[in-house]
């Protein structure tokens, strides 16, 4: 797009709210050695910002910030703050609309240069020419000349004249020692269960012995919102503080994949949690309550996930953490009574914090919600710990209470089913021999454009599924002989205009269209495409629609129950 214009006198500031306030930003690894902070705003992250964090209650308002057109309508400039310990560096703030016809190419993008020191800059919107193919604010950027830096940001919307926003509330200050902060932890402890196998882990590591300690979930758990990423998670947060409390020989396997479901989790779950094999963790830490809506069995999964989960072995303990939205959303009510069922101890970040957001600080308030969530969907380095302390709260009062005898699990009558307890990983690389008389067809490139996450203590993010089928020009169909009585097909999504759709046949019958587009981003989702009572071998054939055999579509691979 142009640049600024001739500079001008100063304007009025006017009315304003911020989005941002006080928020941590790290450069996370970029291939070249850079650093960048990606601040999502499309879909329903902005307008939360504005209501979680501006207090704006104005319904037209909110209307205005749905489009780019609204926005540039209602908003006259965005005033950026940075701060950080290193102020000979230079941040760019980025600020991108996402396009009609490319999402992410198409659309405008202005960036500015910000000097770390305190001050705010005002970028000031009419001193851009605009394009007809904004459709919608996209995401904001912080973007580091090195990797790892750190810098604390506020991000204000400068309104237009008529209309105003409401004075901004101060911050409360959180007393993580006082007694509203331990009710909080108290309320969390949804259910203690059949704490036998917790206990005996807690026991093994105050005697020294070496513990691993795992989490599987979503976005949450990989650590969005928590800066930086890899060593502010509830994860590794919860790691530290077991050893703090209870022995220092532990390990940490941290597995969690944005955007996915335990659909998609008891999929990877052989290769992500247990690394082929070769990990077999004490206590296992599942986090799927706010991820799970894109269930299609809703429920099911879940549970077949717990019940892989607790077959591992007789010591094998596991915990359930429900997190929560921005809007005090999460799945509890569904996903709850496994846990119940299988006396599983669950912890509910929900009931800790969300009757607190609506006190008086003087009430028994402890944060905001503005304190507590990053943005819409996961929470800040506070809400990390809170979802930590949680967990230790729960341990320690597991460590407190007297020995007991172990629950039969396997006696209980399933809440959803036990479909796809055993189901396997299957991709060109991983138990392959499960494959038979496989024809990749035009489906013969490998795509090495994938969604990539942070693992256990590591920053640098590693792609799911690397051994992949990709398809990119042809219409040769890929074929597979599978024997099983349930299957799964995974497969990438993209926001790429040059993704095309795919049908998916098995026994020759037509039972799905994928389609990389439908989600707008780089990331995994998994569709059941097979489920019978009876395993036999099964024919599965993938074919771009006619008019996409020019454009790209990739097969990670299959869950497979046998």
């Amino acid at each position: 797009m142009a640049g600024p214009k001739a500079p001008k006198d100063p304007t009025a500031k006017g009315s304003s709210f911020y989005i941002c306030r006080q928020k941590e930003v790290a450069g996370n690894p970029t291939p070249d050695g850079r650093g960048v902070q990606f601040i999502y705003l499309d879909g329903t992250r902005l307008t939360t910002f504005a209501r979680m964090v501006g207090s704006i209650t104005d319904e037209s308002m909110i209307k205005n910030l749905e489009t780019a057109e609204g926005f540039l309508n209602m908003v006259a400039g965005i005033g950026v703050t940075v701060e950080a310990d290193e102020q000979d560096q230079v941040i760019d703030f980025a600020f991108q609309m996402y396009g009609k016809k490319d999402p992410y190419g198409s659309g405008d993008t202005i960036r500015v240069h910000c000097k770390p020191d305190g001050m705010e800059q005002i970028i000031w919107l009419d001193d851009y020419q605009w394009c007809d193919d904004n459709a919608v604010v996209g995401q904001m950027r912080f973007e580091f000349e090195k990797a790892e830096r750190l810098a604390t940001v506020d991000v204000k919307l400068y309104l237009r004249e008529g209309f105003t926003a409401p004075e901004q509330e101060e911050r409360t200050v959180i007393d993580v020692n006082g007694e509203a902060y331990q009710a909080i932890l108290k309320r969390s402890l949804m259910n203690m269960g059949n704490y036998a196998r917790v206990k005996r882990v807690i026991d093994r590591a105050k005697r020294g012995e070496e513990v691993t300690i795992a989490f599987i979930g979503g976005s949450i758990t990989q650590g969005a919102g928590a800066i930086p990423i890899h060593k502010k998670s509830y994860a590794y947060q919860t790691w530290e503080r077991f050893k703090a409390n209870f022995g220092e020989n532990v390990k940490l396997i941290k597995a969690g994949v944005g955007g996915t479901p335990s659909e998609f989790g008891m999929i990877r779950f052989e290769r992500d949690v247990l690394r082929g094999g070769k990990v077999k963790p004490d206590l296992i830490v599942i986090e799927f309550s706010v991820n799970d809506e894109g269930d299609e069995t809703k429920g099911l999964c879940y549970e077949s996930l717990v019940r892989k989960c607790l077959a591992l072995s007789d010591e094998t303990a596991v915990i359930l953490i429900h997190a929560v939205f921005a809007d005090d959303w999460n799945l509890e009510e569904r996903l709850g009574p496994v846990g119940v069922r299988y006396e599983v101890p669950m912890v509910s970040v929900r009931q800790g914090v969300v009757p607190q957001f609506y006190l008086k600080p003087d009430t028994g308030r402890v944060l905001t919600k503005s304190q507590f969530f990053y943005d819409v969907f996961h929470p800040t380095n506070m809400g990390h710990t809170i979802m930590a302390d949680c967990l230790i709260h729960l341990m320690q009062q597991i460590d407190k209470a007297p020995a007991m005898e172990d629950g039969d699990w396997r006696s209980k009558e399933p809440v959803f089913g036990t479909t796809f307890e055993n189901v396997e990983l299957v991709d060109k690389a991983w138990k392959s021999e499960l494959l038979m008389d496989l024809k990749p067809g035009s489906f013969n490139a490998q795509d090495e454009d994938l969604h990539k996450v942070e693992m256990d203590d590591e920053i640098t993010p590693v792609p799911e599924f690397p051994d992949n089928w990709q398809h990119l020009e042809g219409s040769e169909p890929f074929s597979v002989k599978i024997k099983c009585k349930a299957l799964l097909i995974v497969s990438k999504d993209s926001a790429s205009p040059e993704s095309g759709k795919a049908i998916v046949s098995v026994d020759g019958k037509e039972v799905l269209t994928l389609d990389p587009r439908a989600v707008g981003w780089t990331h995994c989702t998994p569709q059941i495409i097979c489920r019978d009572d009876v395993s036999k071998e099964r024919v599965v054939e993938v074919r771009m629609i006619p008019g996409d055999e020019g454009k790209k579509l990739t097969i990670l691979g299959f869950g497979v129950v046998r």
